[in-house]
């Protein structure tokens, strides 16, 4: 288990501003790492009520359970590496958490074997160094939806924020209220069951 303070700023973009970023930085296609995040939760929706969010994510190859935690300054991550044999049994409904994660779960009032798999977004992400933290690009596609999105990943809020903000006054990008990757896949989850 390994746990870290996670500090970003996101903003979306259209695909022409992607675009823009992309060629701006002449990041190729082939920089571009694809990514799966495997979503989960209560059928309540009992962590995103507490601000959390559960995933697994698969990127080359490996296989990484990540528990989000709201934190004063950020996101606390909390990471457990899983076989691949391990992520497929949760994702089928046929193993239930263990270890850290599962303790903290419990520790925020949620029965663990509630959990279950909601549904996945693909990404596809450029990440580079940019003024003293990481610039990343992404590409993301769940539920018949592309967005894009521009991160920025620090140790600095204020710095960071900062830095920012000054990028995206330089290409003329609107600050925009920005959700996170897995807020965006619920809302657009419940905007489709809405319309069945």
């Amino acid at each position: 288990m390994k746990q870290e303070l996670e500090i970003e700023f996101k903003n979306l973009l259209t695909k022409e501003e992607f675009m823009t970023l992309k060629e701006a930085f002449q990041v190729a296609d082939e920089e571009f790492i694809y990514q799966e995040n495997h979503y989960f939760d209560t059928q309540q929706f009992s962590l995103k009520e507490k601000g959390a969010a559960l995933r697994i994510r698969l990127k080359n190859g490996t296989y990484t359970l990540t528990l989000k935690q709201p934190h004063k300054e950020g996101l606390l991550e909390t990471h457990e590496m899983l076989t691949k044999e391990e992520a497929h049994s949760l994702l089928h409904g046929q193993a239930m958490l263990k270890g850290e994660v599962r303790e903290i779960i419990k520790a925020l009032g949620i029965e663990p074997e509630q959990i279950q798999y909601f549904g996945t977004l693909s990404t596809y992400r450029a990440q580079f160094d940019y003024k003293g933290g990481v610039l990343v690009l992404d590409h993301s596609h769940y539920l018949q939806t592309d967005d894009y999105e521009i991160e920025y990943e620090t140790t600095n809020f204020t710095l960071g924020k900062q830095v920012f903000e000054e990028l995206l006054r330089s290409f003329n990008i609107p600050i925009r209220k920005t959700d996170n990757k897995i807020k965006r896949f619920y809302l657009k989850k419940y905007q489709i069951e809405g319309e069945q």
